[in-house]
């Protein structure tokens, strides 16, 4: 019973992740409406604008519970802590739903700031920016299948549960866009956030803030890969890029 209620709450869990990771595109991408049928109820720049200055420091501390909940409990010694508490089987069901909570929270109390940065006029410009933000959504969504997705999201541990097996230590594995960039699905992220044909302020103090937590974020994860994988990321990192897809640096 207790297997099977893990397997039900890892699957719990992960279409709470895939409600706000396909909440998120239409959020940050203004997409008030999908096919006619369905309404949006907020995007980044919907609702009634208030004083700026307020509305900046509530999307800030909104931003600052992500960031904190999702490296604090990413890191190798939280985990190790929280296992105590939580049962290893879903403790990264646990860490996807609480990252998912967090981000509807932003979706929910976000401020607007709307009056616009930028707005292309051109249409064929604005058209490259809105290809540029699905392919950005495209390159992480792929991104994480080309790794292990139903790990990275817990799946794989509540399956392995369900069936009395232990999960499989991670492998090291670089294919297709890893073997370009070390962190496709944070590219992905920067690409989407600031391919907007209209820039509002709002839309730009998110955009500046997860770009910032994304790099911080960057630099906590390579240390623990270099902890897990030891000479072999080592290697790796002098030899592909972090983020920009740029030529080989030696063997």
């Amino acid at each position: 019973m207790a297997r099977v209620i893990a397997l039900l709450y890892g699957i719990g869990c992960y279409f709470v992740f895939l409600a706000s990771f396909l909440y998120a595109i239409a959020f940050v991408g203004n997409i008030a409406h999908v096919g006619g049928i369905l309404d949006i109820p907020k995007t980044i720049d919907s609702g009634a604008p208030a004083e700026p200055v307020l509305s900046a420091l509530i999307d800030a501390i909104l931003l600052s519970i992500f960031a904190i909940q999702h490296s604090l409990m990413a890191r190798p010694a939280f985990k190790s802590m929280w296992t105590r508490i939580v049962p290893q089987s879903v403790e990264r069901s646990t860490y996807v739903l609480l990252s998912s909570l967090a981000l509807l929270l932003i979706y929910w109390q976000w401020r607007p700031l709307p009056d616009p940065v930028w707005s292309i006029a051109d249409p064929f410009g604005a058209t490259v920016l809105t290809i540029l933000f699905w392919l950005g959504w495209g390159t992480v969504l792929v991104s994480t299948f080309l790794i292990s997705h139903f790990e990275l999201f817990g799946l794989r541990q509540v399956w392995a549960t369900m069936r009395g097996e232990a999960v499989p230590p991670s492998q090291f594995r670089t294919p297709l866009f890893y073997k370009f960039v070390r962190h496709p699905i944070y590219l992905g992220f920067i690409i989407a956030f600031w391919s907007a044909p209209v820039m509002s302020i709002g839309h730009l103090l998110f955009a500046v803030a997860t770009t910032g937590y994304i790099f911080i974020g960057i630099f906590l994860e390579e240390r623990d890969l270099i902890t897990h994988f030891g000479e072999t990321y080592i290697t790796y990192r002098k030899r592909v890029s972090m983020i920009l897809p740029l030529p080989k640096r030696g063997k």
